[in-house]
């Protein structure tokens, strides 16, 4: 009888250990579950503004639906939409939460971003994020982008930073934003901030004024995976919610003396080394891709790199 509950014991021991190691095998990591605390919150020093208080609809207004808060545009066979602000600004915080759609979304854009294109087609200035969309099997790509007075024509001088995210950007609100002033460009995730593009000179960097919009649009030509997956609308229709909006800017003819908010707690340019740390773990975790480490690029025309 010793012996069968020893053996019994031994039996039920053993599969323990198993399980115990499979679960550590299987658990992720602690700096999985999210970047280090960036240590400071520049949204929170920008006021929530409401849809109709800073944005007008700029196209697909019958793809567009204001519920209190939340704004929710969509996409199908027969439109995208598209939103502006009322205001052009020289600097300053631009954000929303935005929430994704699941499933499949390839070939689909959902985007905030900063641009001057209806003042100078073909020679414009942007500050770009985009949502690619995906296939189900796959996660959304969060691509960044600057483009200085001239893409949109024959010499197209992209600056993208693509990344994977810590969370799903489809299952609740994330906040998403940039901070663009005389000096960088930051982009941030839930304050957490991932990108960071200086100004090193006056040809590699938007000077001009910008619109802020926001859109949900077929790009399927280059997307997803350069184009290999396009947009099935029998999964129509494909759906983008913002909320949240903030536009902590210096209008094109506001006051000489106004300053946008500052990224980082001092008040100066650049970011704190909380901050450097949280973007950094980002960057080793989730960056995807760089324009400046792309050896198809030609560098000759991103001296920045």
């Amino acid at each position: 009888m010793a012996i069968i509950q020893t053996y019994s014991l031994m039996k039920f021991m053993a599969s323990l250990l198993i399980i115990v190691f499979v679960f550590f095998l299987k658990a992720p990591s602690i700096g999985a579950q999210g970047p280090p605390s960036p240590g400071y919150s520049p949204s929170s020093r920008v006021s929530t503004v409401g849809f109709d208080q800073g944005f007008r609809n700029l196209w697909g207004l019958q793809h567009q639906r204001l519920d209190q808060t939340q704004l929710t545009i969509w996409l199908d066979s027969s439109s995208g939409s598209g939103f502006k602000s009322l205001q052009l600004y020289r600097s300053g915080y631009f954000g929303a939460a935005m929430k994704l759609q699941p499933g499949y979304t390839a070939g689909v854009i959902t985007s905030l971003y900063l641009s001057n294109n209806e003042e100078h087609p073909g020679n414009h200035d942007e500050i770009d994020i985009e949502f690619l969309g995906t296939t189900p099997d796959k996660p959304y790509t969060l691509q960044t982008n600057v483009y200085i007075r001239g893409s949109g024509d024959a010499n197209i001088i992209g600056r993208e930073m693509k990344f994977h995210l810590w969370f799903d950007p489809t299952q609740d609100f994330h906040n998403y934003a940039m901070i663009w002033n005389p000096n960088e460009i930051i982009f941030f995730v839930d304050d957490v901030p991932i990108r960071r593009y200086p100004r090193k000179s006056d040809d590699t960097f938007p000077i001009r004024p910008l619109w802020v919009y926001g859109s949900i649009w077929d790009a399927s030509s280059w997307a997803t995976e350069e184009g290999k997956y396009k947009a099935d609308y029998t999964y129509q229709p494909f759906i983008g919610k913002y909320k949240n909006f903030k536009l902590g800017g210096c209008t094109a003819d506001g006051s000489a003396s106004c300053r946008p908010p500052s990224a980082s707690p001092s008040g100066l340019v650049g970011l704190s080394q909380e901050q450097r740390s949280a973007m950094e773990w980002v960057q080793r975790n989730y960056l995807v891709y760089n324009y400046c480490s792309d050896p198809k690029r030609d560098h000759a025309q991103t001296p920045e790199c």
